[in-house]
């Protein structure tokens, strides 16, 4: 570890810990944008953890990112009611969890959260129902309001452990706008 800069030395290589994009979304399509951004940073056994509140573009993320990472149109509804949806790629299954009406993280156990964690790609909303379950190795993208009447929003995107080398890569064009 840098002394100073916090940094980890590997080798010729220097990562820091953690790593925090801050992206303007000015309407749903860069919601979509960041979601197919996002996708290609994608391995088995990742996790995403989707925060905000009611509202604030993490189903919307989640109906983009999940067609990119299947390589095929998919419909993708909130799982709200059914609290967790599954979809097979070729290389996992991704677990789309909607932790909402949970209580606690017992209730995340019974609904294959360890299944999820053995090689499979974990999208999560409502993730504070994980309590200690949530993994230090991740991508956590917070969601909240922005602009002039609280049309747009804001994705906060921090990423630990793995994702900070991964997430290090978005810093250029996070929405995919440049041509």
């Amino acid at each position: 570890m840098h002394p100073r800069l916090g940094l980890a030395h590997h080798g010729a290589v220097m990562y820091v810990d953690a790593i925090t994009l801050v992206i303007t979304l000015p309407d749903p399509a860069a919601t979509d944008r960041l979601a197919v951004a996002v996708a290609p940073l994608v391995r088995p056994g990742d996790v995403l953890l989707l925060d905000g509140a009611l509202g604030t573009g993490k189903t919307a993320f989640a109906r983009a990112l999940i067609p990119c990472l299947t390589g095929r149109p998919e419909e993708v509804p909130s799982p709200t009611f059914t609290l967790v949806q599954t979809y097979e790629t070729d290389v996992a299954t991704v677990w789309h969890f909607d932790l909402y009406r949970l209580a606690g993280p017992d209730e995340v156990l019974e609904l294959g959260w360890d299944d999820a964690q053995a090689g499979g790609i974990a999208v999560v909303e409502w993730p504070d129902r994980l309590g200690p379950l949530a993994p230090a190795d991740c991508l956590t993208v917070h969601f909240d309001y922005w602009g002039v009447d609280d049309c747009g929003r804001r994705a906060t995107l921090t990423g630990t452990g793995s994702w900070t080398p991964r997430l290090a890569r978005l810093t250029a064009d996070p929405l995919g706008d440049a041509p």
